[in-house]
């Protein structure tokens, strides 16, 4: 059987389509934002070197997410969605994917809740100066 190249190419878009349909245009891997560097308070300071040392390997370099994690300063994480809360939980217990592709976040069991306090308030440091929350 032999398909026509406008039979293809109407195949090819109704099929990137189906897969925007089916993710939710959520997508995967690879996914990076540019983040706005603020002065910092000294709590959030702090919250940004223990973010470099326990979460940057995942979320790349100020939160702007990278092949392995989700950027997080990104309108899914303003406070209103996911509360202070719902950090000190996913560090404590992981997380299951459920807006990304990245997969599962296991916990970070050596992080206090003082130093995810820390981490927190860097995090939506940048997001306030980013335009987010």
């Amino acid at each position: 059987m032999k398909i026509s190249l406008p039979v293809l190419l109407v195949l090819a878009v109704l099929a990137g389509g189906l897969a925007v349909v089916l993710t939710g245009g959520r997508s995967g891997g690879g996914v990076r934002v540019d983040v706005k560097l603020p002065s910092l308070s000294a709590a959030a300071d702090r919250g940004r070197h223990l973010f470099a040392d326990n979460c940057q390997a995942c979320h790349g370099p100020h939160g702007a997410g990278s092949d392995s994690g989700p950027p997080l300063i990104h309108k899914i994480y303003k406070p209103n969605h996911h509360g202070d809360q719902a950090f000190h939980l996913a560090v404590q217990r992981g997380v299951r994917a459920h807006h990304w592709n990245f997969g599962n976040m296991e916990p970070v069991p050596d992080l206090g809740r003082g130093e995810v306090g820390h981490i927190i308030r860097y995090v939506r440091e940048l997001q306030r100066a980013n335009g987010i929350g």
